[in-house]
This record gives structure tokens, C-alpha cells and sequence, in this order.
């Protein structure tokens, strides 16, 4: 894109929805989140608003931490390091394993922000789905966009794309850039997508 700034297409990875959607998705009385699995750029974005917004952002692996802060050191203020697993809402990715579900408490729920996601060992918990939106009515023929999704919901990655037509963002989200958290869920929202509801 860099090489070639005449092209007249955008590429758009979906990172600042897929954020959004896993924002919006953690209950409104949630003063903490158990964050678990691989740093990437939509983790830094979803940690960023969080630790804005006040809410203290626990993490159990040294790495994940230390990335974490290397990315912003503002974050220092609501970013833990933790020993302890008991809190009740879990941000997962990829790494984490079956062991550190069974150590999260009775009724934890568990929100990817991955595009695969976690696989269900706890009948206790609550999972769920990775970070997608249900489509407007107006959008027919449409079923499914991946197996684990239900119908009619598609993935950040693809209402992304097309909310950045419909709005005409003229720009690029690939690599290190992100767009705006807000901007997108709002024209998301604005555009008749919908959030799905947590699986009971």
C-alpha cells in the first residue's frame, strides 16, 4: 500500500470492529477482565479502551504482560500481572488451554477475540462467539459466514469491509494501523448490523 498509494482499493483487516465488538460485549458492571492468548493488535486496541474506560486488565503470563506495556505505558495504570484466575469475565485467544478454563470460577464468561474460538470444556461457563455481528434484514441470501457462527452472522473482518464502503472510510487497516474503535461500531450499528447475544 505504502509502495503504491495511487491504488484506488483499501485493505481492511477488521481489527478495530473485532475490538469493538469484544468492548461491547463485557457486561456494563464489569470492573475487571482476565485477558489470555496471543498479542496482536486487536488485543492492544481492546486493552487500550479498556484501561481508558477503567477497567483494570489482568493478566497471567509474564510475556503477554510485558508486550502489553511495550506497546503503551499508560496502560501501566490498569494493566496487572496476576497469579489469580477468579475473575468472572475472561478476554481468550489463541493459547489458552483446557487446564486454565477449569480454573476460572463457576459462571465465568469467556469472550474471544480470535477468529477461531476457544474450545468449550466447562458445562458452567458461558461462551461467547468470536467477535461477528448478525446482518441487517436487507442483506439476503446469506446463511452463514463460518461454521461456528450461527446464521445470518458474519465476522468482524467481513463487516468491516463493508461498513468501510457504506461509509466511505477512506482508509487503510492493515499491518500496524487501526481505525477508530467508536467510529466503526457506531457506523456499524448506524448500518443495521446487530451484536449477538451471550450462548447460554
Amino acid at each position: 500500500m505504502k509502495r503504491n498509494p495511487q491504488l484506488k482499493i483499501k485493505v481492511v483487516d477488521g481489527s478495530s470492529l473485532a475490538a469493538a465488538i469484544v468492548l461491547n460485549s463485557i457486561p456494563k458492571e464489569t470492573t475487571q477482565v482476565l485477558l489470555r492468548g496471543r498479542v496482536s493488535k486487536d488485543v492492544y486496541a481492546l486493552v487500550q479502551a479498556l484501561c481508558q474506560k477503567g477497567i483494570k486488565v489482568l493478566t497471567v503470563q509474564e510475556d503477554e504482560y510485558k508486550k502489553l506495556l511495550n506497546f503503551d505505558n499508560k496502560l501501566q495504570s490498569n494493566l496487572f500481572l496476576s497469579e489469580r484466575y477468579d475473575t468472572k469475565v475472561w478476554l481468550v485467544g489463541d493459547g489458552l488451554t483446557d487446564k486454565e478454563q477449569f480454573k476460572a470460577p463457576k459462571g465465568t464468561i469467556f469472550i474471544p477475540f480470535s477468529i477461531f474460538p476457544p474450545k468449550k470444556v466447562r458445562k458452567d461457563c458461558y461462551y461467547h462467539t468470536t467477535p461477528a455481528m448478525v446482518a441487517p434484514a436487507s442483506v439476503e441470501n446469506l446463511h452463514s459466514c463460518e461454521d461456528w457462527l450461527p446464521r445470518r452472522a458474519m465476522s468482524a473482518s467481513r463487516v468491516a469491509g463493508i461498513i468501510h464502503a457504506l461509509e466511505g472510510f477512506d482508509v487503510n487497516e492493515c499491518g500496524g494501523t487501526i481505525f477508530s474503535v467508536d467510529k466503526v461500531w457506531e457506523a456499524s450499528l448506524e448500518n443495521g448490523f446487530r451484536p449477538l447475544p451471550i450462548s447460554t
